[in-house]
This record gives C-alpha cells, structure tokens and sequence, in this order.
C-alpha cells in the first residue's frame, strides 16, 4: 500500500509539474543571486560562508518542498484518504515520498551550487551522505509539521514556529558533519555527529508514527 500510495505521489506530481518546477526555479534563483551578492569572480567564498549559505538555501527548498504534503491538500482527498489508506501508512508514504524528493532536490542543488559558487569539499563521499542523511531528517520532521500545521488556519505561520525548534539541532549536525567533509577530517571524527542526526530521526519519526493517527481523526 505504501508503495502504491508513493507510485501515485510521483505521477501527480510528474503531471503537475509546475509545483516541482517552481521549487526548482526557486532553488537555481536563489544561488544564483548568492552569485551576484557576493561577487564571486573576484572574491572567492570562504568555506565557512559556502557551507552556511548552501544548508540555508536547502533548508528553505525543503520547507517549500514539504509544506504543501498537507497543507495544500484540498478536503474532499482527506476524505477519500480517510476511507482507504491507514494513518500510518499514509504519513510513512508521505515521509519516505518526501525523503526521495528531497534527496533528489539536494542533489541537483549541489551540483548547481558547485558549478556556480565552486567546491570546497574535500571529502565528497561524506559530504554525500551527509545530504542524503540531511533530506532524511528534513523530511521526517517537516512532513509531521506539516500535518500539524495544515489543522491550524494561520498554517504557514504555525509551520515556520514549529519546525524551528525541531530542526534547529538537526542542522546544526549536518553543517559540522558537512564542515568535517570540507576540511577533509578523518570519517571517524564525524561518527558521534552521524549517530546523533540518527537517533533524532529515529525519535522524530517514532514520535510522528505515534501522534499522527490523533491529527488525523480529528
């Protein structure tokens, strides 16, 4: 069943093309005024301000990736949803849905943010998993507030409120594992980081798996 669900996800959204080309065009847009902003042909961007500017644009594709799982959803599919799909499977389909999109936006915001503003990372590989790791967790935490947030009238408002908390010290792991990877240390050094962004993805999905069947009735 998830599987279906997650299959039927990805044909809407490959018929509706104009959500995903958004966030791609919001994506290209904001590096590439970051490129202009700092006038990188003749200052070459420090690591410390590539890795900060890169995580603050991903961070902010997700939220406009994922903000529109529930929150965009009109009644009469909650409905149809409610009769057919079982609240848990419904917000597994939409994390694991949103873990995919996100992985492929950070990817391809990546490998335009190298092209434009240049690569740093010394470590690739880690720096990879790192992002994989980094979708992961933003879709975990970001589908739930969603959730949250699409019962709500003020919902924007109450999502940015909510998933400041949540996500605040999963970045600040992903922007030391990736700081790790662009120095070049030894993988070892960012073992006890990778096991903490770990154990708070563990905690926020059981956490969601648990509480959403309560939004979802009410």
């Amino acid at each position: 069943m998830i599987f279906h669900f997650i299959k039927k996800e990805l044909l809407l959204e490959w018929r509706q093309r104009y959500a995903i080309n958004g966030i791609l065009l919001y994506l290209v847009s904001t590096i590439f005024i970051c490129y202009l902003s700092f006038n990188v042909k003749t200052n070459q961007l420090d690591p410390i301000t590539w890795n900060t500017l890169f995580w603050i644009i991903i961070l902010f594709t997700s939220i406009s990736a994922i903000a529109k799982s529930f929150i965009q959803e009109k009644q009469e599919r909650y409905l149809y949803y409610y009769w057919i799909l079982k609240p848990q499977t419904l917000i597994l389909a939409r994390v694991i849905y949103n873990g995919i999109l996100m992985m492929i936006l950070g990817l391809a915001g990546f490998i335009i943010y190298s092209i434009i503003l240049g690569n740093p990372v010394q470590d690739l590989l880690l720096f990879i998993v790192n992002l994989v790791l980094a979708s992961i967790s933003f879709s975990t935490a970001l589908t739930m507030i969603s959730a949250i947030a699409s019962k709500a009238n003020n919902n924007q408002t109450l999502m940015a409120i909510l998933g400041f908390p949540v996500i605040l010290p999963m970045l600040l792991m992903i922007i030391k594992i990736s700081k790790n990877a662009m120095d070049g240390l030894p993988r070892d050094s960012s073992y006890s980081e990778i096991l903490t962004l770990f154990a708070i993805n563990l905690i926020v999905g059981a956490v969601s798996y648990l509480l959403f069947p309560y939004i979802w009735r009410s």
